[in-house]
């Protein structure tokens, strides 16, 4: 018994390391964002961040051709009537309505949730996608309609980039800032809004630290930002601290960008 025991903690010792063989976005990495409107192909960036539903195969082969990576958004987190899989969504796991958005929270401890996140991470790497967005994973913090907990928001990021990287895809923190350090070892890169406005962008530098990039968006309807002395300030912020910031509409329709890069 001693014998095997031995030779099992030998093996663990000399066991050749798991090969992640998906993208991994370094900080200072240049991106575009754009999930509304007709894409914008034309921009000379390391990655573009695009809408898993709308964006076709042609595109994202179009995409990679002209040497881009391309990270594939949908929401893990909250309920959409417009998408494709709309109907799948049982009505026990829809909750209160999102501040601000036509969308409803999405009961994370539900496991028919999870079936549904698992087709959505196919269909991302079926597309060709390099890695996924997983969008709206801080229901705990927020009016859900259901009393979430901060170990069952964890599991179930955790069981999101499982997933994605089961099927060789890099995956984003979207905002949840008060879990950063939980899951940077998780997570391949993060994407945060407006991290400089409400003052949280030291909550990423974990990711930083570990060379993972932080893709930051600020929006331009603040008017702090109207002028070009205050970009020239954001940006000189940002760039001291490896966070590849644009300034963005919030429609994210590509009738306006600014970036730091």
């Amino acid at each position: 018994m001693k014998l095997m025991i031995l030779f099992i903690f030998w093996n663990l010792l000399h066991a050749e390391p798991v090969e992640e063989n998906w993208y991994h976005p370094k900080a200072t990495t240049s991106w575009q964002w754009q999930l509304n409107g007709t894409l914008n192909l034309g921009y000379n960036v390391d990655l573009y961040d695009v809408d898993l539903f709308d964006t076709s195969k042609k595109t994202i082969r179009l995409l990679h051709k002209d040497g881009k990576k391309v990270i594939c958004y949908f929401s893990a987190g909250s309920y959409e009537d417009w998408r494709e899989d709309a109907d799948r969504f049982a009505e026990n796991v829809k909750g209160m309505q999102m501040d601000g958005w036509d969308e409803l929270w999405l009961d994370i401890r539900d496991d028919t949730l999870k079936t549904i996140m698992r087709h959505r991470m196919q269909l991302a790497k079926e597309k060709g996608c390099d890695g996924v967005e997983a969008d709206n994973v801080d229901a705990y913090v927020n009016k859900s309609g259901f009393p979430l907990q901060a170990q069952e928001q964890l599991a179930y990021n955790k069981f999101l980039a499982k997933e994605a990287h089961t099927r060789g895809l890099c995956i984003g923190l979207k905002n949840d800032l008060n879990q950063v350090e939980q899951l940077v070892e998780y997570f391949d890169f993060a994407v945060n809004e407006q991290c400089n406005e409400y003052n949280e962008c030291e909550k990423l530098k974990p990711f930083i630290n570990a060379d993972k990039a932080v893709l930051n968006a600020e929006y331009i309807d603040d008017s702090r930002y109207k002028t070009q002395d205050a970009k020239d300030a954001l940006c000189k912020k940002m760039k001291k601290q490896k966070i590849s910031t644009l300034l963005l509409p919030y429609a994210l329709d590509d009738s306006f960008r600014y970036s730091c890069d």
